[in-house]
Parts: structure tokens; sequence; C-alpha cells
């Protein structure tokens, strides 16, 4: 295991439960510095890693099991169950709307009334939502007609498939494929389509894609 996957994967389990990593610390009963950015490294450099007593609290106190979190630090970007557990209502738009004003606040999370709502497996993050594709621009990995939950909770990493915001309102699905101090680089799902590069202050939100309905 590397220390950034298993801190990774607590933040994603954080994410999962609607949680930040300070509200997962207290929820385990825990100080909630715990999981604090400052608390996963020393003053000169040296990794700190979270003790087995401090993850078996949070596995106890979020009801994940070991292997769920086994699967999380190797990578996984969601909680397996949120594949099967219970089904719920989230905000549902179309893609192609989402660019329009009104949907979200300044925040990126769903606003307004002109949402509908569709029934989709249950996630942690209070704010998630979901969208629906029209077009061919994400083929063959997604195509029209199919939902995808995207959570602003979830944290983002390079490799994941993102929905983003730019300042011009232009809302995309891509794939995240560098991100540096000035840059971001998100890559077309479908190679017909145009790669994208923009300044970081050029988008204003990005957001993990979870799951989709296919």
């Amino acid at each position: 295991m590397r220390h950034d996957d298993v801190w990774r994967a607590i933040d994603t389990l954080a994410a999962e439960h609607g949680l930040s990593p300070s509200g997962l610390a207290r929820k385990a009963g825990l100080d909630p510095t715990s999981f604090n950015m400052s608390k996963r490294g020393t003053a000169d450099g040296r990794n700190r890693w979270p003790s087995t007593e401090s993850l078996s609290k949070v596995l106890n106190a979020t009801g994940a099991g070991l292997a769920d979190f086994t699967a999380l630090v190797m990578g996984a970007r969601a909680m397996p169950e949120l594949r099967s557990r219970s089904r719920t209502k989230i905000p549902l738009i179309g893609l192609a709307q989402a660019g329009s004003s009104g949907f979200f606040d300044d925040g990126g999370y769903p606003a307004g009334a002109g949402w509908d709502e569709v029934e989709l497996p249950q996630t942690g993050d209070a704010h998630a939502y979901a969208l629906t594709i029209s077009g061919d621009s994400m083929e063959p990995v997604y195509r029209a007609g199919d939902s995808i939950i995207v959570s602003p909770a979830a944290p983002v990493r390079v490799g994941d498939r993102v929905v983003a915001r730019s300042t011009d309102g232009a809302v995309m699905a891509k794939l995240l494929t560098r991100r540096t101090a000035t840059r971001i680089e998100l890559s077309s799902l479908n190679p017909d389509y145009p790669n994208a590069s923009f300044p970081v202050g050029s988008l204003i939100w990005i957001h993990r894609i979870i799951w989709a309905s296919q």
C-alpha cells in the first residue's frame, strides 16, 4: 500500500458518506483534525500514516468492510455497494441543458426549479445529481439516453471521468488527464471530438462521475 493511496481512500470514504475528512473523524469518535492534510506528513517531509485503530473506528462508524476499504486503496473510484444498495431520487437534467443559467449555484450544486428527479442508486453525497447523455460526443463510454451520477463531494484525481464547467458557461463530460498548478487538461471520451486545455481559473468546478446507468 502507498501512503497517498491510503489517504485518498479515507477521503473517498468520507465523500461517499457526504462528509469532509474532519466530519468522518468526528463520526468515528476521533479528534476532528485526525485526517487533516497537516497530519499526513511531518515538518521534515516524512509520511505519516493513519493508525490501524483509527481505520477500525472509521470502518465501524461508516459500516464499510475491510474489503471495501482495500478496494478504495487499490484504486476503486467509489464504494462497491453504491451499485447494489438502496435507491433514492436525485435531481436530473440533460447534459445539453446543464450549461444554461439557473441550474447550478456558485458552488456548483444543483439549484433552481428546472430539475426533474430520477431514482438511481443511493450515494452519500447530499448534493449528487444526475445528467442524461445526449448526442455521440461521449461514445463509446456513454451513449445517448445513459444517465450518469455526478458527485461534487467526491475527490477528483487524474484518470477520473468528470463533469466540468468553464467560466463561459460550457458544461462538458471528459477524462481528467493532467492537472498542474496552472493548467487542467481534459480528454474527450470520443476520439472524434477535440481535447481541451484550460488555465486553472477558467474552470469554475470539476465534479467526478461516480456511476452510470448503461
